[in-house]
């Protein structure tokens, strides 16, 4: 199927998909939505019974994931509880160079898809020299240091307390030990040098990686509740002693990834 956009206004191209998802799941609406990235992938089946699987590249408006790790799909999962959720398995990054609405298309999407609560997940790297590889780190706030928004025109939003403080105290209760940063997101897709991070330190930062603070942002937008939490692969350049690579990413991701992602199905059944 071709699944080039019919229309150019995004929030259409939301309704699009949607609907498309609507009919191939069999699920009219979705409670929530749940964006996994590095490490997180085996969460989705531990949520709950998996419904229908969509191929992303079939959907208007997505298009495959171009970085390993990530899935090609959309998954409609129901929770023991009856929730609806899905899972956006492919994520589009901004040094795709498709564009920030093409960032936030699946955001939108979900959103358009009744999904109040945004969950959003990915890998990054830790500028704590305590949070050894493998830690899950609450999302507090972000810096956005893309210079780009997926808000366009006079459209003016509050940020404050964009990330959750409900749903972080909701994953306290699941595991107390949670500790919480902000996060950084640069634009990649090389990382960071060793004085970039040095910035970011300075600047608050306490996480660096290349998604999350523009779908938080249009998640915000429409009127979605947001949680965020990372996973840190690694110490960031210039902290780590041994140069980065995307391999080391993974490989920490699989390590991690069954308990992180109970940790996740976890927290999304207080949800």
């Amino acid at each position: 199927m071709n699944n080039l956009p019919s229309v150019t206004d995004p929030a259409e191209l939301a309704r699009e998909a949607a609907e498309y998802i609507a009919e191939h799941t069999g699920v009219p609406s979705h409670d929530l939505a749940v964006v996994l990235g590095s490490g997180w992938g085996d969460a989705a089946g531990l949520i709950g019974q998996v419904t229908a699987v969509v191929n992303a590249a079939d959907v208007p408006g997505f298009s495959a994931p171009a970085v390993v790790g990530h899935t090609a799909t959309l998954t409609s999962i129901r929770t023991p509880a009856g929730k609806n959720v899905l899972v956006l398995g492919a994520r589009t990054h901004f040094y795709e160079g498709k564009g920030v609405r093409a960032v936030v298309h699946g955001v939108r999407t979900a959103a358009a898809s009744g999904a109040k609560t945004l969950v959003l997940t990915n890998g990054c790297g830790g500028l704590n020299e305590s949070w050894a590889p493998g830690t899950p780190v609450l999302i507090s706030d972000h810096i956005n240091l893309t210079a780009a928004s997926p808000l366009e025109g006079a459209t003016f939003v509050d940020l404050t307390d964009l990330y959750s403080q409900r749903l972080r105290a909701v994953a306290r209760e699941v595991d107390p030990s949670l500790a919480e940063g902000v996060y950084a997101q640069f634009t990649g897709p090389h990382y960071e040098t060793p004085a970039e991070v040095q910035y970011a330190k300075r600047i608050g930062a306490d996480l660096v990686g290349m998604s999350t603070a523009l779908e938080a942002i249009a998640a915000r937008a429409a009127g979605m509740e947001v949680f965020g939490i990372s996973l840190v692969t690694n110490l960031a350049a210039g902290i780590s002693p041994t140069p980065l690579s995307h391999a080391e990413v993974i490989e920490a991701g699989q390590a991690a990834g069954p308990r992180i992602s109970r940790l996740l199905a976890d927290i999304l059944a207080k949800l």
